[in-house]
């Protein structure tokens, strides 16, 4: 019988039948956790008349597969590091560099969680709606931060394939309005794959009092003063040892993402003081040195030099005695800071050599998630009162603080200057996507039992998003057609197992677009075009340029004159990636902000009530606070004046707010950048019922997240209420309305966790009366 002949409604229920055999026939291959052959056994009524029959995996893990280790750094550039040139002593990563693969021509996004995206989708970042951040997320499928679940993570695709997978450190991969503990909880690390998850769940946290997430909870536990870094490994480890010790033959996932090189930079003195004078020559002599390490390891050509300066950069010798003691600090805090973490990975090997799994074991090292940070200003990040100073005030003020630079004490982020010297011999930074700079990042792959060619170089062009099918590849393990019921769409990254035994290979990674807030460029062919975005400007007024890499690797001879044929060429593939990965609307950050009202769990509420045992939560996740017209109510009981503590919080030691009573005063605390003030009811509270409130008026003008101008600028007043009648009252500063934000930290109600915005408590300072309701009005 011919399709044909059939009548419509025939045709219907047959195509109907046919689309339920197809999804049937997909779920069983991927249904979650070990699905099993059907069972052949008999039962009967008792145990002779019964055969029993063991159900074998229909997805089994694939012979001799190794153990997978992930291993990113955060803002570290091409030039920081000793495998691939660089003045900070990174030992163990070396040896995995002398004893695996150095890839030389390796990229990333320009910025963290479109790198992230990248990394663990095996998809461009665009193209799994990561354009940025999930904090300045928009409504456009490049941008909305809602990674979809038909473009699983390698930790779903290994998991299927009988891996056991574990997450320690930085995600910053969900979205902002879901990073609460009424979820849902499935664009969590454990909802997208890994059955262990202990770190971060956003851009940075203090190193020393972590805002911690275990699961999908906020972890409590005492980490006893250890360095962010020490805890990650700590779990990690113990996440394998528990593994190992039940099935020493399963393999097991690992993805171990760094807080390190990202602001802060905080690690304990000694480690610092490793470097004590050794940047002293500055970072024009830094960056010559370095280039010529690079050329002797050959990961960069011979007929490379060192570019002009960009961002503003001036030459180390034009600099002032007191600038250079202070730049040197910081540069040395940050070396010191990533020798630690190199130490921390070398603990991790170390445990891997002791149970006999490291020669079995596939380490992935993506050194940085972009270019070196433009984060830190002119003169470095110390705290966020000092950067509200002018340049000249900052360096005195810095000078009297040295010995904190880098410490618990500190939000250290190093000088611009520090920033170029570490990404030689590129010319741009983080963010700019248009450049090598801001993309161009060292890779190491290291496998004992897989890699032949040990300390090998690869100069194939790759990316990211080809780490995943690198992965699957080597592995051995196949990606099911579907993944929890979601029916898989392609990989957008090219494997690199193609270069493993082959040095000389040619690229099969041909084309591949970059965007980061409009600035934008393509690579093709060895050929490279793009385009610097200036914040505000129109874009179709900005100049390409174009570089042919295989002849000029950071881009000093802009040749787009003289092959215009060539540029436009490139522009027009960039435009096909552009639409065909979601990639416009081109925006930037005067489209999105951090913090964006409408980005929270309780987005486009002009009244919010919080009830006591709120989890500590996510700053941005909640009511926006910072620089804007608000009050803070609380709905509480008294019955003797010795009753005390938090009645809300948000932020901590480095810049918040809170509202909260002691010696029987209505307090609070405005946290500006580390420089404290408070304002306290001038009478006693009564006992009883009470209502308790705070209430600010805005007068000043909105500010941008990490926006240090006019911060001394009286911006209206802070008043105190204890049952409708006003009991103090004060000036506030821009500054201090602009510290109502605690990005690093969250929110709390009852109690302020993780570290004090005040030092007339300690943590967690719960309030020890009766609280029943903390409303928050946003005028």
């Amino acid at each position: 019988m011919k399709i044909s002949t059939l009548t419509p409604s025939l045709k219907s229920l047959l195509f109907l039948l046919i689309l339920i055999w197809v999804q049937l026939d997909s779920l069983t291959v991927s249904a979650q956790y070990d699905p099993v052959q059907p069972w052949k056994g008999k039962q009967g009524k008792n145990a002779k008349e019964s055969e029993p029959y063991k159900a074998e995996p229909i997805v089994k893990t694939p012979a001799k597969a190794p153990n997978v280790v992930y291993i990113l750094l955060d803002d570290v550039g091409y030039g920081a590091i000793s495998p691939f040139g660089g003045q900070i002593n990174t030992p163990n990563l070396e040896a995995l560099a002398n004893n695996g693969l150095r890839y030389t021509n390796f990229h990333t996004t320009a910025i963290c969680s479109p790198t992230r995206a990248a990394l663990l989708t095996g998809r461009n970042q665009h193209s799994a709606h990561m354009g940025l951040f999930p904090e300045t997320a928009i409504d456009y499928p490049g941008y909305d931060a809602r990674i979809p679940f038909e473009k699983a993570f390698i930790s779903e695709a290994l998991r299927e394939n009988g891996y056991n997978t574990f997450a320690v450190g930085k995600w910053h991969l969900t979205p902002v309005n879901e990073v609460t503990q009424a979820g849902p909880f499935n664009r969590w690390p454990t909802g997208r794959g890994f059955e262990k998850y202990f770190g971060f769940l956003y851009g940075e946290t203090d190193q020393y009092t972590p805002f911690l997430i275990e699961g999908t909870d906020h972890y409590t536990g005492d980490t006893k003063g250890k360095h962010f870094t020490t805890l990650i490994t700590d779990k990690a480890i113990g996440y394998i040892g528990n593994q190992k010790s039940v099935n020493s033959e399963k393999p097991f996932f690992l993805y171990y993402a760094t807080g390190a090189g990202h602001a802060p930079h905080q690690v304990d003195k000694s480690w610092t003081n490793k470097y004590k004078g050794k940047f002293d020559k500055g970072w024009d002599k830094y960056r010559e040195e370095v280039l010529i390490n690079q050329k002797k390891l050959g990961v960069v050509p011979e007929y490379v030099t060192v570019p002009a300066y960009t961002n503003g950069i001036k030459p180390w010798d034009s600099l002032s005695v007191d600038q250079k003691k202070v730049y040197a600090r910081f540069q040395e805090a940050y070396a010191g800071f990533l020798e630690h973490t190199d130490y921390e990975i070398g603990r991790l090997i170390s445990y891997l050599k002791s149970i006999n799994q490291f020669d079995n074991t596939l380490f992935v090292v993506v050194v940085g998630d972009n270019g070196s940070s433009k984060e830190g200003t002119q003169t470095g990040v110390h705290s966020g009162y000092i950067n509200a100073h002018s340049e000249k005030d900052r360096i005195s003020l810095l000078l009297k603080d040295i010995d904190n630079i880098g410490t618990d004490k500190s939000i250290a982020n190093f000088p611009l200057g520090w920033a170029q010297a570490t990404n030689t011999p590129f010319r741009y930074l983080k963010q700019e996507a248009h450049s090598e700079g801001g993309t161009h990042n060292p890779l190491i792959i290291h496998w004992p039992n897989g890699i032949k060619d040990k300390g090998g170089i690869r100069n194939q062009f790759s990316h990211v998003n080809s780490i995943y099918p690198t992965t699957i590849e080597l592995t051995g393990s196949k990606i099911p057609q579907t993944i929890n019921g979601y029916p898989q769409e392609p990989l957008e990254g090219v494997s690199l197992g193609y270069t493993i035994d082959n040095p000389k290979a040619s690229s099969r990674h041909t084309q591949q677009y970059f965007e980061i807030s409009g600035s934008r460029s393509i690579y093709k062919d060895g050929w490279k075009a793009g385009a610097i975005h200036k914040l505000g400007l129109p874009f179709e007024t900005e100049i390409w340029e174009l570089y042919n890499l295989n002849e000029d690797f950071n881009e000093q001879k802009n040749l787009a004159s003289q092959y215009p044929d060539k540029l436009k060429e490139l522009q027009d593939a960039f435009d096909s990636d552009a639409r065909k990965y979601n990639v416009y609307p081109l925006k930037d950050w005067t489209t999105v902000s951090f913090g964006q009202e409408n980005a929270g769990a309780w987005a486009g509420k002009s009244k919010v009530i919080l009830y006591p045992g709120l989890s500590h939560t996510f700053a941005l996740s909640g009511p926006v606070l910072r620089n804007r017209s608000f009050s803070i109510t609380a709905d509480a009981e008294i019955s003797n004046p010795q009753q005390q503590g938090v009645l809300y919080a948000i932020g901590g030691r480095f810049g918040g707010f809170s509202f909260f009573v002691k010696d029987a005063k209505l307090q609070v605390a405005n946290n500006f950048g580390g420089k404290l003030s408070h304002l306290e009811s001038a009478r006693p509270l009564p006992t009883g019922k009470v209502t308790l409130k705070v209430e600010i008026n805005y007068t000043g003008k909105p500010a941008q997240l990490f926006d240090y101008t006019g911060q001394f600028e009286d911006s209206g007043t802070e008043v105190l209420y204890i049952n409708g009648e006003k009991v103090a009252e004060k000036k506030i500063l821009k500054g201090e309305s602009g510290n109502v934000g605690g990005y690093d930290e969250g929110f709390d109600v009852g109690r302020d966790q993780v570290s004090p915005v005040s030092d007339r408590y300690k943590t967690p300072f719960v309030f020890t009366g009766k609280l029943n309701t903390v409303t928050i009005d946003l005028k």
